[in-house]
């Protein structure tokens, strides 16, 4: 008898347990409905902007032609612009924001135009890491795994990349030994119109998109050991002097996209967009943009319901939800770049101090 007393009690607590647990558990999100919508924000400035790097939903790092740079931290409700000091003859092509406080500027062009800048401080002041001392080097983008440790591409000269990397908050940016590198085709390098054109996954590595070399297809640089050690594949895209990849972009690291095309065709249609599914050891081709011309940026967006990407280009702006197989048109305004924080919010930017958010999810 005081067994089955014993029996039944603890079934009464299991019961009350679970019950207890369940009535506690929260319901599920409701899926994600595609609801595309645009908004103009107002930047407060007349640069083009071509580097985006949003910290989250609220904090947002751009920046652009004529040393310029912008910060909101509302979500882009208000933007703070300004030029960093002594560098207003600059093109900041790329930026990489840590947090409201902290972010690097990369400029291009020549020798020592390329530059790379960092504040602490929210913008009050701004530190000159990196000059440039190659008079043929041309650095085109960077990114960073994390607060520390980034990377930054140029243009290869001598038949060789060149890399640099820091693993100390760019206190210090080295050389990656070119014999590390697979050699470089005449004048293959990569474009800056979007601080696409390497992007850092993970936490060591990165894919580096080519082009601009004569008769070669554009190609894919990649590394696992944040550049100590670099593989390379050919895409279907071709290169050409005013051709190939300018964006490289990835939701993980197996699943990415290469998206470029000819800039000096603007009004052209072609086989810009390939996709992997190995980490970039073999790429497919696509469906084209319904944009023409050349993809300046894209990004895949995070947390979404399917893998979609958003593209962007001096044609507009096209996104696709199955993986870039077929593409819809969401504006024909000029943007050089492309962000999302989360599946809800993004920004586009370009001429004329354009920034337009996208909330694309909701």
């Amino acid at each position: 008898m005081l067994r089955r007393h014993s029996l039944l009690f603890l079934i009464v607590l299991l019961f009350g347990a679970t019950g207890c647990a369940s009535s506690e558990t929260e319901p599920p999100a409701p899926p994600l409905r595609l609801a595309p919508a645009l908004t103009a924000q107002t930047s407060g400035a007349e640069a083009l902007f071509i580097g985006i790097s949003p910290v989250d939903e609220n904090i947002v790092w751009i920046s652009g032609t004529q040393g310029t740079y912008a910060r909101t931290t509302d979500g882009g409700a208000t933007w703070q612009a300004a030029t960093v000091p002594g560098a207003d003859s600059l093109q900041f092509r790329d930026v990489h924001a840590v947090d409201a406080r902290t972010a690097y500027l990369l400029s291009i062009g020549n020798g020592g135009q390329s530059r790379i800048y960092k504040t602490t401080d929210a913008g009050q002041s701004w530190t000159l890491q990196f000059t440039n001392a190659e008079p043929n080097g041309f650095f085109d983008c960077f990114d960073f795994w994390d607060a520390d440790h980034g990377i930054a591409f140029s243009d290869s000269f001598d038949g060789a990349f060149y890399l640099i990397t820091t693993d100390d908050g760019g206190a210090t940016w080295t050389r990656v030994p070119p014999e590390s590198l697979p050699p470089a085709s005449d004048g293959e390098g990569s474009f800056a119109a979007s601080g696409n054109c390497v992007i850092a996954r993970g936490d060591s590595t990165a894919w580096v998109g080519t082009g601009a070399s004569e008769g070669t297809p554009a190609r894919v640089l990649k590394t696992t050991n944040r550049g100590r050690s670099w593989s390379v594949v050919e895409t279907p895209i071709p290169g050409g002097p005013t051709s190939g990849l300018t964006s490289v972009p990835f939701r993980d690291l197996q699943h990415g996209a290469a998206l470029g095309g000819d800039f000096t065709k603007p009004e052209e249609y072609s086989d810009n967009v390939a996709i992997t599914s190995d980490g970039g050891q073999t790429w497919t081709l696509a469906g084209r943009p319904k944009l023409s011309g050349s993809v300046y940026g894209a990004v895949y967006v995070p947390g979404a319901p399917t893998p979609t990407l958003v593209a962007v280009g001096p044609k507009g702006i096209d996104y696709s939800t199955d993986n870039a197989a077929t593409w819809t048109s969401l504006d024909t305004l000029s943007h050089w770049s492309v962000a999302f924080a989360s599946p809800q919010i993004g920004w586009a930017i370009g001429p004329d101090g354009r920034v337009t958010r996208i909330a694309l999810f909701e």
